[in-house]
């Protein structure tokens, strides 16, 4: 068993319907998230719209998941400013998160050895794990292969890479290369088959809002050499995987209407992630109802 577990969720962030940040609809959404196919739930990051939380928001956010569910929760903790980043990281180990997700700088961009240090001081900050996120569609900058390696290889907490960087075979030169016991995540849900196939210990979804249940049978399916059977589960996931996210509904637009349609008071997204396009809560049935959670809920 992986440390953290095989299928884990980016977990939406609720608001009320004045934006606000809903904490007890969090922990509920937590718990049933857990009880629905998810071994640990990912709080505060992109999906979580961590950009326009608050620090204090965050940390409340946190807490509160943490405290709600027996299950491991990584926080969200990243910054393009390295001090940020490790107040974040520090503030997070003492509100209970089992470890911290960690993203690539954003917007500044800066040199593989400027994000060896960043990373290193977040790392030597905490005792708690630490999960690097490497999602250079969103950041502008990749974390190169032999710094990831090094970062792996130098520091004993750094021990996860959530992979969205769109490149199995660099994952595939880069597992063969890492110390016994770090793990890689698939950060897109589109390569979830890919890179399980190739060695990654598990994913960190977005569709896993809805389709936990299914996740778990492709990993499983995976682990147990049955190739068959996991292609034909990851093709029945294909419209979800379209679905969280376009150029005209990006993620966590279409989760949100999709959890709401599911009986979760999440809200919108805080702007600019608040403009929902015609005819999304319609396609969010037609994906659901294709889905054992959706069987449960009575779509069809």
């Amino acid at each position: 068993m992986s440390r953290f577990g095989k299928v884990l969720t980016a977990m939406v962030t609720p608001f009320t319907s004045t934006g606000d940040l809903d904490l007890d609809e969090a922990e509920r959404l937590a718990q049933w998230l857990i009880q629905n196919g998810n071994d640990g739930l990912v709080v505060a990051g992109t999906t979580g719209e961590s950009p326009t939380l608050t620090h204090d928001e965050q940390i409340a956010l946190i807490e509160a998941v943490s405290n709600a569910v027996d299950a491991p929760v990584i926080a969200g903790t990243g910054s393009n400013d390295t001090k940020a980043a490790i107040e974040l990281t520090q503030r997070a180990q003492t509100v209970g998160a089992s470890g911290i997700l960690s993203v690539t700088p954003y917007y500044n961009r800066p040199s593989q050895e400027g994000l060896l240090q960043h990373f290193t001081r977040i790392a030597k900050c905490t005792d708690l794990p630490v999960m690097l996120y490497d999602i250079p569609i969103r950041s502008g900058r990749k974390i190169e292969t032999e710094t990831i390696l090094e970062l792996a290889h130098n520091l004993k907490n750094v021990i996860a890479l959530k992979d969205a960087a769109g490149d199995p075979s660099e994952t595939a030169s880069l597992l063969s290369q890492s110390p016994d016991g770090f793990e890689i995540y698939s950060g897109d849900d589109s390569l979830n088959l890919a890179l399980l196939a190739i060695g990654a210990s598990g994913v960190v979804g977005v569709a896993t809002h809805w389709t936990g249940a299914e996740h778990q049978n492709l990993v499983h399916a995976i682990m147990n050499g049955d190739y068959e059977t996991a292609k034909k589960i990851n093709q029945s996931l294909q419209d979800s995987f379209v679905f969280e996210s376009t150029l005209d509904a990006p993620n966590p637009i279409p989760t949100k209407v999709m959890m709401n349609l599911l009986g979760f008071n999440v809200g919108h997204g805080r702007a600019p992630m608040d403009t929902v396009p015609e005819g999304l809560v319609e396609r969010a049935q037609s994906i659901v109802s294709a889905t054992i959670v959706g069987a449960q809920m009575g779509f069809s």
